[in-house]
Order: structure tokens, then C-alpha cells, then sequence
């Protein structure tokens, strides 16, 4: 099979903001999308989709059935720098490891998690 996930693609009320929120959270850059009007692109720096911003008329109105998971070394480092960078924390939880829901500026919720070193069994 030659399946593969091209993007994954955010209707947004403010495309360029929330374009820029998720480009500064993974350290990659947004950009004007080419022949889409008013909707950007973040191309992570590192292995991953592009991500497609969409602008829509109509705001959020219920939870997302499907969220991004955003794994991490520095957990406590990078909770504080999403949450400067306008995300707001939902839920902390630590059973079965620790991690954090969150939401977006624009409220679509995403997951914080902290990576664990892998011990020798």
C-alpha cells in the first residue's frame, strides 16, 4: 500500500494565528498556503505531515474527535512554553505516565506527554 498521512489539515477562524501558535510549538515556520486563499501551511522541521490551515466562517463548537499527541523530553519546559505561547491547560493526569491536555488558541485540544527513557527488562 502507498497510503501515507499528507497533512493533517485545522478549519480555523484566524488561520495565520493559529498557524503561527502550532509552527512556534514545533519549531517550524508558517507560511501563505500557494492556491488556497487566506489558509497557511506549517512544514515541521523534523519527520511529520504538513499541517493545513483552513479558514472557516463558523467557530468551534465541540470537542475534537481526533487530536495530536506532542511528545517530550522536557516536560515541564515545554508545558510552560505552549502555555506562553496561548495554550490553556485542560487536565493534568500521571497514571500510566504523565501528561496534559490542552487547547489551542482557537480551543482544538492536544495532548503534552512526556517521554520516558526506556529501561533495560
Amino acid at each position: 500500500m502507498g497510503i501515507h498521512v499528507g497533512a493533517v489539515t485545522f478549519d480555523a477562524g484566524d488561520a495565520s494565528l493559529l498557524s503561527r501558535f502550532w509552527a512556534d510549538a514545533l519549531g517550524a515556520t508558517a507560511r501563505p498556503a500557494r492556491d488556497l486563499a487566506g489558509a497557511y501551511v506549517v512544514e515541521p522541521s523534523s519527520a511529520g505531515p504538513l499541517m493545513l490551515f483552513l479558514p472557516v466562517p463558523e467557530p468551534k463548537t465541540a470537542k475534537n474527535r481526533c487530536h495530536l499527541d506532542l511528545h517530550t523530553a522536557d516536560y515541564v519546559e515545554d508545558l510552560a512554553r505552549l502555555e506562553a505561547l496561548g495554550a490553556a491547560v485542560v487536565a493534568h493526569h500521571d497514571e500510566a505516565g504523565r501528561w496534559v491536555v490542552l487547547r489551542d488558541p482557537e480551543g482544538n485540544e492536544l495532548c503534552l506527554v512526556e517521554d520516558v527513557p526506556a529501561t533495560g527488562e
